[in-house]
């Protein structure tokens, strides 16, 4: 994939987000229809082993959700 300039300063953390997911192994950054630079994923610590790092040590009242209506109601909604 490649983009310009402007196009990277305004969507870098889509673009990041590609990278870090696979979606892209790269991206050009250009300036003027010149590649100037080239953002690849930076692989020491893989996406798999930051995700779910606090799997297990939160917990959530049983209750949690016992004002799902009251709250969807708020909104204008329901369930």
């Amino acid at each position: 994939m490649q983009v310009n300039i402007l196009e990277a300063k305004t969507n870098l953390s889509s673009m990041v987000r590609m990278l870090e997911t696979g979606k892209e192994d790269r991206i050009i950054i250009a300036r003027y229809g010149k590649p100037v630079v080239k953002m690849v994923p930076y692989n020491d610590v893989p996406v798999s082993k930051r995700i779910g790092v606090a799997k297990g040590k939160l917990k959530s009242p049983k209750d949690l959700d016992q004002y799902n209506d009251e709250v969807a109601a708020l909104f204008g909604g329901g369930l």
